[in-house]
């Protein structure tokens, strides 16, 4: 008996000894030069909110580690002889994986004997030293928290002033009254196709991002008035940036949820060999939404992509980097050979869409010196999209009645010097070749007679070349100016711009600041708009929009930013935007603008007389993660506005006229151990002014069998108000070795219908009016070890 009761007794001791135990992991990571990313050796790291002094230095390389971190948020202190003081807060460590940081310092500007050291805390503030204005950095942390993100970038951007979602369907967005396709997508500093299932061509958005949430690091995001090294574009740009994998051990995530199932590895090539692999797969069938009840639309939808970012260290021969992406998406649907059954014309066609998108491209990097670096990329992309449909007559027989075969293929090269003089001056100088291949088949049924036509059958090559400069000059401590050109030509038509870039920055005090920034941008038009067809009553066909110019917009922001608190900040901007050389129609009572265009490419005969305008005020005011609760508010009040063919000011499809809204989130945190189990609550609501669309001619639409629309009074219905809440649960628990997350998103938790669109429906021979997305649940579970 007294053999058991010892027993008992040093069970209990080992049991809750081991809940005493706190769960720990390590935080490692290189401190770099923010401009020449040269490593910075004896930086002194500390952990600032430690009970004790736990803290490190860097080696030889810049490297640290700090063994054995309790789990939770961490406040970090970088210093280095001769930068500034870095704080960084809310640094998660998680028991699954090490937390891996790059931490970049900022030089300190000696005025005469006086050393001014500046100690606040800018996590908004993007990782792009040249950028001033209209620019924020996001993190990974916050593409996975945000309710409805859905680890998508765009998604996650419609909480940002001047962002709005364009369709629930998708993650398109309009960024200050800009079409959505006057976006730009790059990744690892070179553009890249668009990365998204399901996407039309001429587009920057699709159904489900290709993206994974487990490659991308904190990438920065732009919305105006961008600097001299980006290009071809003219609303706004993804900076997308990825990360290392861990070159120490081998981790690994493994997600399941009802969008389908994720695999990721990551680890070293070889125990002493400080190369590392990261690869993130997955593979998706919507149809399972469809069978436990979510309306995701009809037919058969599936995809599955992957995402891979290698590091190959080489010595003195510098650093070779391999990283990429790639996804497949079909979806298909059979029209039932039963009239009974068609409630709407669609439903008597069945359709066959296949799409292909991926990108990739190795990059050396080698430092010339301790103050400058030279970065060569090697990268290309592949995309191909295929739609056809047929119409089912009334005898049951298939007649086919449109196809559409668009590939696009780029391979390029780029070359970038980055060089800092001193502490005051730095600049980066690069240039960037391309050779566009295309195929590009278009042709379709013309009603109501049911004539074949082709609109575009195109094959060939073109060549791109763009050049930039651009430098980052601090008068003072707080006084800077960053300014550039940017200069881009398409051989095909020889046709090009030379754009100057110039912003100003002024700190008004050490919390607050403003900006003036002025940029003049450009942007192709999508490859299929210059070869469309216009037959000739000879039989033959001209091809009238081969030598369309360059879209151009001249940017003007001001922006005011003041730190309210070391975790709070307001920012305000005042924006204008005059677009021209925009291609417009030929026939005064059409009013086409590809300011309007949200897809496909236009085919219409068009010149570059348009003209458009946008301007207006956003404010955001935003809390990091502070005592475990963050919110972001914005709101924005906007005018977009372009000449119609007619002569007249009208309203774009996009002048919402204002847009708000609310994005917040609370962690609380229970269990065992500080930050054992965290459950997490997050709420978005989204408010903005209906987007326009054109009355239809219902009489006109009767006789065509398909819809007309009144072109001489473009865009004069708006919709109703859109409003949408998500929410998101989440419970993560840190075990010792592994971490595990569930989450369930409901987006649209109101169900509220929100308006699409109307057209017009030839069975019913009635208006149809679209609405978007409904209540849709996603559950998930994420374990990371």
């Amino acid at each position: 008996m007294i053999r058991l009761r010892l027993i008992l007794v040093l069970l209990c001791m080992v049991i809750f000894s081991s809940y005493a135990q706190p769960i720990t992991q390590n935080i490692r990571g290189t401190v770099v030069d923010m401009v020449t990313q040269s490593p910075l050796p004896g930086a002194s790291i500390v952990i600032a909110d430690a009970s004790t002094f736990t803290g490190t230095t860097t080696d030889g390389e810049g490297n640290f580690i700090l063994p054995k971190v309790p789990i939770g948020k961490h406040t970090l202190k970088v210093t280095f002889l001769g930068y500034k003081e870095r704080m960084m807060p809310n640094v998660i460590v998680n028991s699954g994986k090490e937390t891996i940081l790059t931490i970049p310092l900022e030089e300190i500007i000696i005025e005469g004997k006086e050393v001014v050291i500046t100690d606040k805390i800018e996590k908004n503030k993007p990782l792009n030293e040249f950028t001033a204005v209209s620019a924020r950095t996001f993190s990974v942390e916050e593409t996975q928290k945000f309710a409805a993100a859905v680890n998508d970038p765009a998604r996650m951007a419609s909480s940002f002033a001047g962002v709005i979602s364009t369709d629930d369907g998708n993650n398109n967005i309009s960024i200050r009254g800009n079409s959505p396709n006057g976006l730009l997508w790059r990744m690892e500093g070179v553009e890249i196709p668009n990365p998204n299932h399901f996407s039309n061509v001429g587009t920057s958005g699709g159904g489900i991002s290709m993206l994974s949430a487990q490659v991308i690091t904190n990438s920065d995001f732009m919305t105006g008035a961008f600097p001299a090294e980006y290009g071809n574009a003219v609303s706004g740009v993804f900076d997308l940036k990825l990360r290392k994998g861990n070159n120490q051990k081998h981790e690994y995530t493994f997600q399941a949820g009802l969008l389908g199932l994720d695999a990721a590895a990551e680890g070293p090539f070889a125990k002493d060999y400080k190369g590392s692999y990261l690869v993130n797969y997955r593979y998706s069938t919507l149809s399972l939404l469809n069978k436990v009840g979510v309306d995701v639309g009809f037919g058969e939808t599936n995809f599955q992509d992957v995402s891979y970012n290698i590091t190959l260290p080489a010595g003195r021969y510098g650093n070779i980097s391999v990283f990429g992406f790639g996804g497949i998406s079909d979806q298909k649907f059979n029209a039932v050979k039963d009239s009974s059954k068609w409630e709407f014309n669609d439903d008597r066609y069945s359709f066959n869409f296949n799409m292909f998108t991926g990108a990739t491209g190795i990059i050396h990097t080698i430092p010339l010196s301790s103050s400058a670096f030279l970065r060569t990329t090697l990268s290309g992309y592949i995309t191909e999209k295929v739609y056809e449909d047929q119409r089912m007559m009334d005898d049951y027989n298939s007649m086919p009645f449109s196809y559409m075969n668009f590939t696009q293929n780029k391979i390029s090269l780029t070359s970038i010097l980055t060089k800092k003089v001193n502490s005051q001056l730095s600049f980066k100088t690069g240039v960037t070749a391309s050779k566009l291949f295309y195929s590009l088949l278009d042709k379709g049924m013309e009603l109501p007679l049911y004539q074949r036509k082709i609109n575009i059958d195109q094959r060939g090559s073109d060549y791109t070349l763009e050049a930039f400069t651009q430098w980052n000059y601090h008068f003072t401590e707080k006084i800077s100016w960053i300014g550039g050109l940017h200069a881009m030509t398409l051989t095909g038509n020889h046709t090009g711009a030379i754009e100057p870039r110039s912003s100003l920055k002024y700190e008004l005090a050490p919390n607050q600041s403003v900006s003036l920034g002025y940029g003049l941008h450009s942007q192709m038009q999508p490859i299929g708009v210059y070869y469309s067809r216009l037959p000739m009553t000879d039989g033959t066909y001209t091809e009238p929009n081969r030598h369309l110019k360059f879209t151009k917009a001249h940017h003007l922001v001001l922006t005011y930013d003041r730190s309210l608190t070391e975790w709070m900040h307001i920012k305000s901007e005042i924006y204008y935007q005059y677009l021209f050389h925009v291609p417009e129609g030929l026939v005064a009572s059409q009013n086409l603008s590809m300011l309007n265009n949200d897809a496909g490419f236009e085919t219409a005969p068009m010149v570059n007389k348009g003209v458009g305008k946008n301007y207006g005020l956003e404010l955001t005011v935003e809390q990091f993660m502070h005592k475990d609760f963050y919110y972001l508010l914005s709101a924005s009040l906007y005018n977009s506005q372009f000449k119609g063919t007619d002569g007249l000011w009208h309203s774009t499809r996009y002048n919402g006229m204002y847009s708000g809204s609310f994005t917040a989130g609370k962690d609380i945190q229970t269990g065992k151990g500080f930050g054992n189990r965290i459950i997490g609550f997050n709420i978005k609501t989204l408010y903005s002014g209906g987007l326009r669309e054109t009355p239809i001619d219902l009489q006109a639409s009767m006789q065509k069998g398909e819809t007309v629309y009144q072109d001489a009074h473009p865009f004069t219905i708006r919709k109703k108000d859109y409003f949408r809440t998500d929410i998101k649960f989440s419970v993560k628990r840190n075990r010792k070795k592994s971490t595990i997350t569930w989450s369930l998103d409901i987006q649209n938790v109101t169900n509220r219908k929100n308006v699409y669109g109307n057209y017009f429906d030839p069975l019913s021979g009635r208006v149809r009016t679209i609405y978007q997305a409904s209540l849709i649940p996603v559950l998930s579970y994420k374990i990371d070890f």
